[in-house]
């Protein structure tokens, strides 16, 4: 049922757009049409329109003449082209280059036109299109336009820049509502935003794009997700290493990366022919097998779990980065599994586990995509066909939901990428399995087997989070820049009623501060209502304790919890052991 919803909203989608071509070249009668394809989200069209640039007011413009041309009752009717050269020479005497182009490029294809027809069945317009569409525009209920952005044609900078008009539709008015609020609701979690205002973290030009600053408050939250890190990779029988930054191009060439990885690797300028050249690591992987090839293994040493938080530098085009999601400097909360062929299905058991344990402190649920071979890869064939097959039956075991993701697995092995679903459902590529036969063998790494001969093992590449930066970003908006008590750079925030409860709210802080908690207590000149407001709301701190002369005559503080309001007093006692206690269950266990 949900495949037959998604194809009549994909259909929908595909009629608007023909119908917002058709608005714009009644407007703009020099407009020339290129594609209007149906997305995930809605649809877009991609115009050549001389003299004009498309601003918020055209859209509102085009969408009013939208709605009369559906309010007309139109009809789309399929045309298959008869002759088509003739079609291709009628396009380019109507100036119409994109679709001749594009039709000359399927000529041989059984190519059709799309006709929209008026009630007495004459023809307002035609799109170049294969279908399908809908009867007529009387379904369609819903649709905005949303944005403009430039887009090259067939996305090639060596072509013109058209002006391409985002928009949406959905089957109901309410279905659009909820989509648009999700938006809004999405820009007033936009991490960027909140990094700002939260003063989290920055990205200058001085340094260059995609290299995070990260200021004071987001580096609280990242050591207590180390700390977790480091505390479960123990638990879970990992070691953890630490390896180099850069290594010589000969172990780049060894590994494969030059070969396929070139175009987003950086490269130290050498100073001489004679000196060695250097690259800035782009991957841990290859340090890792160099420390496994410093002793000798047998069966008994496997599975060897290694992991490392490892620094990595990417070269990426200046307009793909933005915020935390998308850097040139990422830290990897890598590992690598050396194991045998017997212990790789375990071995992936273990880190779905490991995976799935993680995700649920975040209140976080994931989908799951299996990634075949690309086209481009290293290695045996016979090699990739055991590696799919081992993660297939893995989460085939397990009875795991997942898709195929055909052509999409990294040069040296398949992969299990798993998205992660935030607060507002939208899915973020986070954890990932690669099964990797290719890097054993080209480093020639051995283990003795039960029968004494060597053998080469299966080695799995494995991340958590993904990257330190990304995951955070994701955090931020999950969380709206509210963190959880274990996770915020302030747990508590201090507010004496006047200046004379200052003294008793600096025995408060000292004693919080001992007990670990990340407590601030600044002496200001605001009132006591406006300081309660900046911290709760603000600033995001979870909890916020009062203090007056009735809880200095008590030894108690009033507290505030955000989102909440007042919850009551209590002995600051009482208070550090419940919090002590939320911090350490990681927010299974609430003050209330």
């Amino acid at each position: 049922m949900e495949n037959q919803v998604d194809e009549k909203l994909h259909t929908l989608r595909h009629s608007c757009s023909h119908i917002m071509a058709q608005a714009v070249q009644q407007l703009y009668p020099q407009a020339k049409l290129a594609i209007g394809p149906a997305i995930e989200n809605g649809f877009y069209y991609d115009f050549d329109i001389e003299g004009v640039t498309l601003s918020d007011e055209n859209l509102k413009e085009i969408e009013k003449v939208m709605k009369k041309l559906i309010a007309q009752n139109l009809t789309f009717e399929k045309y298959t082209i008869p002759d088509v050269e003739a079609q291709i020479e009628e396009f380019k005497k109507e100036g119409e280059i994109y679709k001749a182009e594009l039709l000359e490029e399927h000529k041989n294809d059984n190519p059709t036109l799309y006709l929209t027809k008026d009630r007495n069945g004459n023809v307002l317009f035609n799109d170049l299109c294969s279908g399908p569409h809908i009867e007529s525009t009387k379904e369609i209920k819903a649709f905005k336009l949303m944005s403009v952005a430039g887009a090259y044609w067939r996305g090639n900078e060596k072509n013109k820049m058209l002006q391409r008009i985002y928009a949406t539709a959905f089957l109901t008015k309410e279905e659009l509502d909820d989509y648009i609020n999700q938006l809004e609701e999405a820009k007033r979690r936009d991490h960027r935003k909140l990094g700002s205002q939260l003063d989290l973290f920055s990205v200058r030009d001085e340094i260059g794009g995609g290299l995070v600053l990260w200021h004071p408050n987001l580096y609280t939250v990242r050591e207590q997700i180390e700390n977790y890190w480091r505390e479960e990779h123990r638990k879970r029988d990992y070691v953890i290493v630490q390896t180099p930054q850069l290594a010589k191009t000969k172990l780049w060439e060894l590994s494969g990366h030059i070969d396929h990885y070139k175009e987003n690797m950086f490269f130290i300028q050498k100073e001489d022919e004679s000196d060695d050249q250097y690259i800035v690591k782009p991957m841990n992987c290859p340090f890792h097998i160099l420390i496994y090839q410093s002793q000798r293994h047998s069966y008994r040493d496997l599975p060897l779990r290694m992991a490392e938080l490892g620094t990595v530098y990417r070269r990426e085009k200046s307009g793909a980065l933005s915020g935390l999601t998308r850097v040139q400097g990422f830290t990897q909360d890598d590992a690598h599994i050396f194991c045998t062929p017997e212990q790789l299905v375990d071995e992936i058991n273990n880190i779905i586990d490991f995976v799935s344990d993680t995700m649920k402190i975040f209140n976080m649920t994931f989908e799951v995509e299996l990634s075949t071979r690309p086209e481009s890869y290293v290695g045996d064939i016979k090699n990739w066909e055991l590696a799919e097959a081992g993660l297939k039956e893995a989460m085939d075991k397990r009875g795991m939901k997942y898709e195929i993701n055909e052509g999409d697995g990294a040069f040296y092995g398949p992969k299990i990428d798993f998205k992660v679903k935030d607060a507002l459902k939208r899915t973020w590529q986070c954890a990932t399995i690669q099964l990797d036969f290719n890097l054993p063998e080209r480093f020639e790494i051995k283990y003795q087997d039960k029968d004494g001969t060597l053998k080469t093992p299966v080695m799995l590449h494995r991340v958590i989070f993904g990257s330190m930066e990304r995951f955070h970003g994701i955090l931020i908006e999950h969380y709206a820049g509210a963190f959880p008590a274990w996770l915020a750079p302030h747990q508590v925030a201090l507010v004496p009623i006047a200046d004379r409860h200052n003294d008793y709210m600096e025995e408060v802080y000292k004693k919080l501060r001992q007990k670990g908690i990340r407590v601030i207590f600044e002496e200001k000149s605001e009132s006591m209502n406006y300081k309660i407001r900046d911290y709760l709301q603000n600033k995001k701190v979870p909890y916020v304790l009062v203090a007056g002369d009735k809880e200095i005559e008590s030894q108690k503080v009033a507290i505030r919890k955000r989102g909440v309001g007042q919850i009551g007093e209590m002995s600051i006692d009482e208070f550090i052991d419940k919090l002590l206690n939320e911090i350490q269950t990681k927010g299974s266990f609430e003050i209330k």
